[in-house]
């Protein structure tokens, strides 16, 4: 089993190398409007067939109004107004959504020791947008950001972090998308390099409507590897708590989400488990 699938109770979706100590990147998708973790998770779960070494974060936005909708609450990064790009300044919730995508990476960066340069945010349609607008501004360098059939919102509010210029970008989007029309991905890819960028990628695809297609996955499956290589010699890997400093709960957490459950039967000393982990994580089982 190369990677396995946690549900959190906040929505947050995982989907993560068994053998936790083999992670060397990390990739945040953020969904669309209305949508939730569940909608990019069969996606993710793809890559990371492609992709054993990275693990993929899937949030879910919080519920609150959608002027646009007439006011209905649904799953929503912030609040839009329209789609015009006037109405696209009013972007309320934005800067909260932006702290929250934010702490995901200081997570992964302090906790398991991930480098910001092996770490990406991607998402679809608002999601894009959110991750467009916080990977561009943040203290640090991403190795890449994906955006599908997304937009740069609250452009009054957008300014390139210094030395952050040169981030890889790539947008994918559908020629056909009657909501995010592909003059917005134009004009977004002309902002936002008006503002700075020097490796933004606009890739539109013929008769593709407010979607993503295999061929538009294939395309980001190939961005992402080789902004993400699996390294060779010496490559990063994350840093883990010692199997001898966990609990008994610890453990049993890890060895069942490393698919060790069966190995794990009849074992009653703690430094049983101990032993089965230090074994899988030294690739011996």
């Amino acid at each position: 089993m190369p990677s396995t699938t946690k549900r959190q109770g906040d929505g947050t979706i995982i989907v993560s190398p068994s053998n936790e100590s083999l992670q060397s990147a990390t990739v945040i998708i953020c969904h669309g409007l209305g949508d939730s973790s569940e909608g990019f998770v069969d996606v993710a779960e793809h890559l990371a067939t492609q992709m054993p070494y990275a693990k993929f974060i899937l949030p879910t936005a919080k519920t609150q109004k959608v002027t646009m909708n007439m006011g209905m609450a649904m799953p929503s990064w912030y609040d839009i107004v329209g789609l015009d790009k006037r109405s696209n300044e009013f972007c309320n919730g934005i800067e909260e959504s932006q702290q929250r995508i934010e702490q995901l990476l200081k997570d992964e960066h302090a906790n398991l020791g991930v480098p910001y340069d092996r770490m990406v945010l991607a998402g679809f349609s608002q999601g894009g947008a959110l991750s467009l607008y916080t990977g561009m501004q943040l203290p640090s360098k991403l190795a890449g950001i994906v955006v599908m059939s997304g937009y740069l919102p609250h452009e009054s509010g957008f300014n390139i972090a210094n030395g952050l210029q040169d981030t890889p970008i790539w947008h994918g989007h559908g020629a056909a998308d009657p909501l995010v029309r592909i003059t917005a991905a134009n004009e977004s890819h002309s902002a936002v390099k008006a503002k700075g960028a020097t490796n933004y990628i606009l890739k539109t695809y013929p008769g593709l409507a407010h979607s993503v297609n295999p061929q538009e996955i294939g395309d980001v499956l190939l961005f992402l590897q080789q902004i993400l290589p699996p390294g060779g010699e010496g490559e990063f890997k994350v840093k883990l708590k010692d199997p001898s400093e966990m609990s008994v709960k610890e453990l049993k957490g890890a060895i069942s989400k490393a698919g060790l459950g069966r190995l794990a039967v009849g074992l009653m000393e703690k430094r049983e488990f101990v032993e089965l982990l230090h074994q899988h994580r030294d690739g011996k089982l």
